[in-house]
């Protein structure tokens, strides 16, 4: 759209709806999903706190030092605020196996929440807070993601990175109790620092992105209460956010009311530890392998239909290791049609990668790229060595409607990732903690909850 008067006072509007957001205001289904954002969330970050590439942020951020304000996440030690929302985001996002808003589109819970909950334990904010000002970071990250896609992802901006900055910026500033202006300063303090390439994924960049836009987002927030100068309207300004990080910008689709009242209700949680675009795919191969009973042998080739924009984001056609095979459609999909749990986080491995059948069977994999499909949306036609065919269609962007179902999947996802660190009785309390994360005094007590457990 041209610059006029719907986008006039964009940065105002989207902070004056983040710091007037009241916990009252927000419906019980929507705090259910909230608190499973944040069970998600730690869930995946305890499993991947000892990744390398977290390993190597904590030894440079531990030779810097400075005051142990917060904690951890599956880890011993305590960090300042700032270093510890690196960590933690990076921690959480280096299996990929965190949750999904396609508004964005990207990952909000682990662009967000490692800030957030580094400055509640900082401030001893209290959880029924950390709840509100998570719905509203979460809101403006989607609300600001929708007004520049698809241009802002499609030319290879990472938007978990870019746009998650925002969000966490909104999310501090909520809980430190900044009013409208203090906010959009925030925005704008948070604008400035954003960045983040799709270029990356499949490195340890991708992980790094996120921990980046929470440090950003806390940063943001902290600088604006020390009363930092920023623009107020940066999102719409000439030579502003929109203006310089995309082709389209509709500032109307950011003021416009969501489906349910909040884009939260749209949230994707992760069955599978690789990119959320492969999940389309590899729930049609499991279809098609349970119901036809195949092997790989039976295989002579498939045709794998997707959006053409997905190409760019998760077809490396060769991947070398786990890492790159989580952005690999065909070896997602070779995985799921031998049968590979890619559930399983150590399904993503060296030796899969390199499994001479996993490669003739990737190998079989072709692309029909479809032009304005759902990038959710995939359908998959096999040939069998018969001469048959036979197809199965998915779309993953739909949530499930029934949160309390959901719910039984989280928990059992969490306990999966989260027991072979913590132990089965920790592991427990940490996940009824989190169920009745709205009555929490003091958010401290989680976040030392969630940290290592010292072996005797």
């Amino acid at each position: 759209m041209t610059e006029g008067t719907q986008a006039a006072g964009l940065t105002e509007f989207l902070a004056f709806r983040a710091t007037n957001l009241a916990y009252q205001d927000i419906a019980e289904q929507a705090r259910d999903l909230a608190r499973q954002c944040v069970l998600d969330y730690f869930g995946v970050a305890i499993a991947g706190a000892h990744d390398p590439l977290v390993q190597m942020l904590l030894s440079e951020l531990t030779e810097a030092g400075g005051a142990p304000q917060a904690s951890l996440i599956g880890r011993e030690g305590r960090l300042p605020a700032l270093s510890a929302a690196l960590v933690n985001g990076a921690a959480a996002h280096a299996l990929d196996y965190d949750d999904v808003n396609m508004a964005m589109p990207g990952h909000p819970s682990v662009a967000i929440l490692p800030g957030l909950l580094a400055l509640g334990e900082l401030k001893g904010s209290c959880g029924r807070d950390v709840v509100t000002a998570f719905v509203a970071g979460y809101e403006t990250a989607c609300r600001i993601g929708a007004a520049l896609q698809p241009g802002h992802y499609n030319i290879g901006f990472h938007s978990t990175a870019t746009v998650g900055s925002f969000g966490a910026a909104a999310a501090c500033a909520r809980l430190l109790g900044l009013q409208t202006q203090g906010t959009a300063v925030a925005l704008g303090i948070a604008a400035t620092q954003a960045a983040g390439l799709k270029s990356q994924f499949g490195t340890m960049c991708k992980p790094f992105h996120a921990g980046k836009a929470s440090q950003n987002g806390l940063l943001a927030a902290r600088l604006a209460a020390r009363g930092f100068s920023s623009r107020t309207d940066i999102v719409e300004c000439v030579q502003g956010f929109a203006a310089t990080h995309g082709p389209t910008f509709a500032a109307e689709v950011a003021l416009a009311t969501p489906e349910k009242g909040l884009h939260l209700f749209a949230n994707l949680f992760k069955y599978h530890a690789a990119c959320y675009f492969t999940h389309a795919p590899i729930e049609c191969a499991r279809q098609l392998r349970s119901r036809h009973q195949l092997t790989p042998e039976a295989i002579a080739g498939a045709t794998l239909r997707l959006d053409a924009s997905c190409e760019r984001v998760c077809n490396i056609a060769a991947p070398r290791d786990g890492l790159q095979s989580k952005f690999s459609l065909r070896q997602t999909v070779a995985m799921a049609l031998a049968g590979v749990d890619t559930a399983s986080l150590g399904a993503y491995s060296v030796d899969n990668a390199l499994d001479p059948m996993l490669i003739g069977l990737r190998e079989r994999v072709t692309f029909d790229w479809q032009e304005s499909w759902p990038q959710t949306l995939a359908e998959l036609d096999i040939e069998l060595a018969n001469g048959q065919h036979v197809t199965a269609r998915h779309d993953a962007g739909i949530p499930n409607p029934d949160t309390n179902d959901q719910g039984h999947r989280l928990a059992a996802k969490f306990d999966a990732l989260v027991e072979p660190v913590l132990g089965a009785p920790r592991t427990r309390e940490l996940r009824e903690t989190i169920t009745g994360l709205d009555a929490l005094a003091d958010i401290g007590s989680l976040a030392r909850l969630a940290a290592e457990v010292r072996q005797s």
